[in-house]
């Protein structure tokens, strides 16, 4: 089992914050988020991790882990950063956002995972949005599930049937080996033979993970939610920040 961390971006939002720092290396509660992420995935049996790194990269510093470093940072985002760490998809991996912080509890239950593709989400995500002005309820990263799959992943869902639920994606997932190959074989195809948007981005190279995830579900795979009920927030702005060091229990 290995583990990606993703930590090119800069994290705009956070304004003086990230002028001298990637948004990883903020620190809460004593750790900095990517410091408190090695320590969970240390504690949970994987010992192989890499981080891909950008935006300063020069300032992540830590022992016993693996660096990429995408030299397209400031031109790519997130989806680009991913496929930067192709190589690792050779057996199981879990992949995480680095602008997260959460409790462990999620990556126990993501092990416990068999399938090709898993996704962690919440389905009680709206509770992150009370007294949050400056990251609103629009810019969730949702996911529409039906009969236990995800049909639709992108920002701001807000309508469903009966039969439907809206979750919240965490930002973290896990593919087993067929998994990495089934992103990379399409991922290779789309890098040959695509032009314009991609999905919600202008581009492929300006692409989310969901605007991938998406592109696999479309392809008819199966996109599966792992649905977690343990702490989670994304640290986006200084007003996350604080909401976090009030509300939540990361100690």
């Amino acid at each position: 089992m290995e583990a990606i961390i993703l930590a090119a971006g800069k994290g705009t939002r956070l304004n003086e914050i990230t002028e001298n720092l990637p948004k990883g290396m903020i620190e809460i509660f004593g750790k900095t988020l990517i410091e408190r992420q090695i320590e969970i995935y240390n504690n949970c049996g994987i010992n192989d991790i890499t981080i891909v790194t950008g935006y300063k990269n020069e300032k992540i510093k830590y022992s016993n882990v693996d660096y990429i470093f995408n030299q397209n940072f400031d031109s790519t985002n997130i989806n680009e950063s991913l496929f930067c760490a192709s190589k690792k998809f050779k057996d199981s991996v879990i992949i995480s956002y680095t602008d997260i912080i959460f409790k462990q509890q999620i990556i126990e239950q993501m092990l416990n995972f068999t399938g090709d593709i898993g996704i962690a989400v919440n389905l009680d995500w709206r509770k992150n949005y009370e007294d949050r002005k400056l990251h609103t309820l629009s810019e969730a990263e949702n996911v529409l599930i039906e009969n236990e799959k995800i049909t639709k992943i992108r920002k701001n869902i807000s309508e469903k049937t009966s039969k439907q639920k809206i979750g919240e994606f965490l930002g973290i997932m896990k593919l087993s080996k067929k998994g990495g190959e089934i992103l990379l074989e399409k991922y290779n195809k789309l890098k040959n033979n695509h032009h314009g948007y991609f999905h919600t981005a202008k581009s492929l190279e300006q692409a989310y993970v969901t605007d991938m995830l998406q592109e696999i579900i479309n392809s008819g795979y199966n996109v599966t939610p792992m649905i977690t009920n343990g702490d989670w927030m994304e640290i986006d702005t200084q007003e996350d920040i604080k909401k976090v060091k009030k509300y939540f229990n990361f100690s």
